[in-house]
């Protein structure tokens, strides 16, 4: 079941750093600061449209929620601690910072029933993270990630792809690290280029190499299967689409349907090791109940390419396959 969240944004607040990548304005798509009243709007409108109450938290996104105001974040944590004690929703989520976190500040959350935190890791590789102006090291991240689940919350960490100074090499050890720590929930954010940051201005002056598009779809396609190994479930892959987003692009890895394609890919590599595997040319192809267009690929560029490999494929679901796993059949 695909867990839900009322997403509440604080754009830039509670930062103290302004990071290479930062315009969080743009990304969020939000210009004031709620109060707790729109908060309490917001909530008693999502009860009237959210199917699964159980499985929906409250969730604090696009600052360092635990570095705001503390009377302005406890204010907004008095109306959504209101409907948790009501058992209107399973509980709240935020996300802040690594060195926005420590033993006073996890007695508050408690105290108000938050049940999930999310670290902006972004890199486990100190001079990725320099370079970007994080404002942190890559311990800080091991060290609040230990607190918050000695804690008993549920730990979600954040890490961006493509970041200046950054490798797929690079990407590919922060995910090992990751997984050392062992959160529950892993998001993973191709680097977005928007005009008014230091990428963009790095990007303009021809000093910051971009990674390619593909080069991208490779990379997080391996790494969704990597958390898969690792039982970490990734629960956002790639930027949300943004009229907002688009209008401040200047480059960098963005694509309205990215984790698509990343699937998309997996499902090709799949077939084509399983079609090496036998003779036949003319075969039917079965994946897991609604990955069909997920191995067909968009505008049916999967398909495409299997014929130009000499194959006639149809695609078929059946219940008993897992997900990326496909099973090849002769017709």
């Amino acid at each position: 079941m695909k867990h839900n969240n009322i997403a509440i944004f604080i754009p830039h607040q509670g930062c103290p750093h302004t990071c290479s990548f930062c315009n969080q304005r743009t990304i969020s798509g939000e210009q004031s600061q709620p109060t707790p009243q729109d908060v309490d709007e917001l909530l008693a409108q999502a009860l009237n449209r959210v199917k699964d109450k159980a499985d929906t938290e409250i969730a604090f996104f696009g600052g360092s929620f635990t570095a705001i105001n503390r009377a302005y974040m406890i204010s907004l944590l008095c109306v959504a601690n209101a409907y948790i004690s009501a058992d209107k929703f399973a509980g709240i989520r935020i996300s802040t910072r690594p060195d926005a976190i420590d033993d006073e500040i996890l007695t508050v959350l408690k105290k108000y029933h938050v049940t999930s935190i999310e670290l902006g890791a972004q890199s486990m590789s100190d001079s990725v993270l320099t370079l970007n102006n994080r404002g942190h090291l890559a311990n800080d991240v091991i060290v609040a990630s230990k607190k918050i689940k000695d804690y008993g919350f549920s730990l979600g960490l954040q890490m961006m792809i493509g970041l200046y100074g950054d490798t797929v090499e690079g990407a590919y050890d922060t995910a090992r690290k990751i997984a050392e720590i062992k959160p529950d929930t892993i998001r993973i954010y191709p680097t977005v280029i928007l005009d008014g940051t230091r990428l963009g201005e790095l990007y303009l002056a021809g000093e910051y190499p971009v990674m390619n598009l593909d080069v991208a779809v490779d990379l997080c396609a391996n790494l969704l299967l990597f958390f898969k190994e690792h039982h970490i479930k990734v629960i956002k892959l790639g930027l949300h689409a943004s009229s907002d987003v688009e209008a401040q692009l200047l480059g960098g890895i963005y694509h309205p349907a990215f984790k698509e394609l990343c699937e998309n890919r997996i499902y090709l590599q799949n077939a084509e090791n399983a079609l090496a595997q036998q003779d036949a040319k003319n075969v039917v192809i079965y994946v897991k109940l609604g990955g069909i267009s997920k191995m067909v690929g968009q505008k049916k560029k999967n398909i495409e390419k299997l014929r130009h490999m000499g194959y006639t494929v149809r695609v078929k679901e059946h219940q008993n396959i897992d997900e990326y796993e496909v099973v090849v059949k002769d017709v």
